[in-house]
């Protein structure tokens, strides 16, 4: 199945680091998240990648650009200027990089892109999160479901302390940063090949919106409940936390 990450987003809430490159090649250890997330798919065999790049995207073409100079060590002969590459490590992916506009939104991003999704089922994900998740598992779930579409929900701990009280206002329990009864969509997506007649080219089109809340509605959705970690890197304090797994050799997602 062909991989679809989304990295045309702007990254607002980061701008500590997306003032100067797009928000999928923050780094973890070095390294882009988006490498990382890349990573997590090649792991389990899916290697044939589609990116459709909007906001500083030329960033990202040129990361993959040079990536076997960046990551091998090589010799130039200043004489005539041949390259012998030494590679130590040799990744075999293929990925595939598309202009999709600065403005648009996901859904229009992933039905512009189309043309180059040739399998009867594809797998979509954003570019910001990393998992602990077995695609093998997920990609089961998705046949045995039977939908058009599926997505991975994990239940995320509350960022505060919450209470419960009588109504004079005394204290009944108290619990530090509780875990969430709800799921939330964390991407790791499954769709079959029809899910694209629900998409539009236009900027406005929203993958969350009316594409996936037409497909709940028409029983088309199922949600694969992972029961392991999950994180986003959507803020500077998402942003170190990532990179403290990474240095304590406790990156989940590895």
């Amino acid at each position: 199945m062909k991989v679809i990450i989304m990295c045309g987003g702007k990254g607002t809430r980061l701008r500590e680091e997306t003032a100067i490159k797009p928000k999928p090649m923050v780094e973890i250890g070095g390294r882009p998240v988006l490498w990382h997330i890349m990573s997590i798919y090649a792991r389990f065999g899916y290697k044939d990648f589609i990116l459709p790049l909007g906001y500083k995207g030329e960033v990202i073409k040129q990361y993959f650009h040079d990536y076997n100079i960046r990551n091998t060590d090589f010799t130039v002969d200043l004489k005539n200027g041949d390259i012998t590459a030494h590679p130590t490590e040799i990744v075999d992916w293929r990925v595939t990089l598309c202009d999709t506009g600065q403005e648009t939104l996901k859904g229009g991003r992933l039905k512009r892109v189309a043309r180059h999704i040739d399998t009867d089922r594809f797998m979509v994900t954003y570019g910001d999160g990393v998992a602990d998740i077995d695609l093998d598992k997920l990609v089961k779930f998705h046949m045995d479901s039977g939908t058009i579409g599926t997505f991975t929900g994990v239940r995320m701990p509350s960022r505060f302390g919450t209470v419960r009280t009588d109504a004079d206002g005394k204290i009944l329990s108290w619990e530090e940063k509780p875990v969430l009864d709800e799921f939330i969509n964390c991407g790791f997506f499954v769709f079959k090949r029809e899910f694209l007649d629900y998409l539009s080219e236009d900027e406005s089109c929203d993958l969350e919106k009316e594409p996936l809340q037409r497909l709940a509605a028409e029983g088309q959705l199922s949600m694969y409940p992972h029961p392991g970690q999950w994180q986003c890197m959507d803020t500077l304090r998402d942003s170190l936390k990532l990179n403290e797994l990474w240095d304590s050799g406790k990156a989940f997602w590895v």
